[in-house]
């Protein structure tokens, strides 16, 4: 697809202020989700690689597991988009599982190895 035309945005840029605004929002949304075999929100988990905000203000999203085979691998990125749909200001929600890189305990903040005493 490297022959198609890029997305013309329909909306003026989006304001620094405006942007962090939704950034502020969507980290709040983000960590409303929660790993359910771990007591630890997906954010400081270091589960969310990637969120781009359209000047449209359309969300895309990339995010993993801890593991492939997590139990809720086919639910969580409804969740996800759950809870960042609920922000009035975004459009739209799309998120998408990758696996590369692998996540390792190295993402996680200080304050999720704070929680699981992995220090």
């Amino acid at each position: 697809m490297d022959d198609a035309a890029p997305i013309e945005s329909k909306s003026p840029p989006l304001a620094q202020a405006e942007l962090d605004i939704l950034t502020d929002k969507l980290i709040e949304k983000l960590k409303s989700v929660f790993d359910p075999e771990i007591p630890v929100d997906i954010y400081e988990l270091g589960l969310i690689y990637k969120v781009d905000v359209s000047d449209d203000k359309d969300v895309a999203i990339d995010m993993t597991l801890t593991a492939p085979g997590c139990p809720v691998a086919g639910e969580m990125p409804g969740w996800v988009e759950d809870a960042v749909r609920e922000i009035p200001e975004i459009r739209s929600c799309k998120v998408d599982l990758v696996f590369d890189p692998p996540w390792d305990p190295s993402r996680m903040t200080d304050e999720a190895k704070l929680q699981l005493n992995m220090f």
